[in-house]
């Protein structure tokens, strides 16, 4: 399939890592995002707790944070300890963190999230067995609350289900808007539901969902729809791996499904595209550039970035903003150790899916 793209301009006027920048309906006062990033320290029914309110604060001058994934349904969750935002007293919840991080000076989106077959019965509602848009099962291993466990075969969804789980996405977006989220970022990417609808490695369905590039990516654009319709499509945002092979992952051929779905999505008018720029070797021939170009909006461009190669690709004009992962773990100031050339610490990687404090609110910041 050959597509045609105009050629790009940047999406965001010109500007330093470190510079203030408009993205959607938000302004934000730098380039640097804090990408989300599970961290396990919410209670054992999804609900957040007050550790989570302090460990986002200390991050608010992030140009934007990220939020971890949270959890859409029951149905959705993969991973003891992970936040949801399916019930009521979870959005209150988070009401207090997004306070939190609002009195800070900061801004916090919320990542909507539904690990679709990266699950496990021992972590589905009455035991049920995960559910997929195949019946293919990931592959490796998932902790579980009973340890180490094989992926099971997931179920496939049948058609007729599908409004339910995209109404799910509706309803959380909704209950993130009530706890004053600025916004919400869909989970496209890392091998969880919205991916493996994409790609054609973990979608072989034959209904309106499946087989054409248009069938596989129509679930992630009634997501969107659903979403904006709750908080502007200025308000959203949507992330993607496409070399990504977590579990399994693959697609016969990444470029064509990214790029038709960047083009896709251009049609929203979406704050941002946040793109895992994935190089795992050399043989990885992905042309970014254009996949920029196809979605035509702001670029967040995420994948082992330090603070030289994000300064690059800024004034290169190859991403409007970039985010950061395991960096903001250890420097809650990341921002400003970039600014003073200050050195950055390294994270403690036993204490990160470990619950509380430890490895998680105690990394100090650089003296003033």
């Amino acid at each position: 399939m050959t597509m045609t793209i105009d050629s790009a301009a940047p999406a965001l006027a010109a500007g330093s890592l470190l510079s203030p920048v408009d993205l959607g309906s938000l302004s934000l006062p730098n380039r640097v995002l804090m990408a989300p990033m599970t961290r396990s320290r919410a209670d054992a029914v999804g609900n957040p707790t007050v550790i989570m309110a302090e460990y986002y604060a200390q991050r608010a001058t992030a140009g934007l944070i990220i939020s971890e994934g949270v959890v859409v349904s029951r149905q959705g969750k993969g991973y003891p300890n992970t936040p949801g935002i399916f019930t009521d007293e979870q959005g209150s919840r988070w009401t207090e963190i997004v306070d939190a991080v609002h009195d800070a000076g900061g801004r916090i989106f919320a990542q909507l999230w539904h690990v679709g077959r990266v699950s496990h019965p021992s972590l589905q509602p009455e035991g049920a067995l995960p559910v997929a848009p195949s019946a293919i099962a990931a592959t490796g291993q998932l902790y579980t609350p009973e340890g180490m466990k094989s992926f099971p075969v997931p179920r496939a969804l049948e058609t007729e289900e599908i409004a339910g789980v995209v109404d799910d996405f509706r309803q959380a977006a909704v209950r993130a808007k009530r706890a004053g989220f600025d916004g919400v970022e869909l989970h496209g990417a890392n091998g969880y539901l919205i991916d493996q609808f994409l790609r054609d490695g973990s979608n072989e369905r034959t209904d309106r969902y499946g087989g054409s590039l248009r069938n596989r990516t129509r679930f992630a654009l009634e997501l969107v729809e659903a979403v904006s319709s709750v908080f502007g499509a200025a308000r959203v945002g949507v992330r993607l791996s496409p070399l990504g092979s977590n579990q399994g992952m693959r697609d016969s051929a990444p470029q064509t499904t990214f790029e038709y779905a960047a083009m896709e999505l251009r049609a929203f008018d979406l704050a941002y595209l946040h793109v895992v720029e994935t190089r795992s070797g050399a043989g990885d021939a992905f042309d970014w550039r254009a996949l920029r170009s196809a979605f035509g909006g702001a670029y967040v461009a995420n994948g082992g970035y330090d603070h030289s190669s994000a300064a690059a690709a800024i004034m290169a004009g190859d991403a409007d903003l970039i985010s950061f992962g395991a960096p903001y773990i250890a420097n809650p100031d990341l921002v400003d150790r970039f600014r003073s050339g200050a050195q950055l610490a390294t994270g403690d990687r036993a204490t990160y899916y470990t619950g509380g404090t430890r490895g998680y609110t105690d990394y100090p910041t650089i003296a003033p």
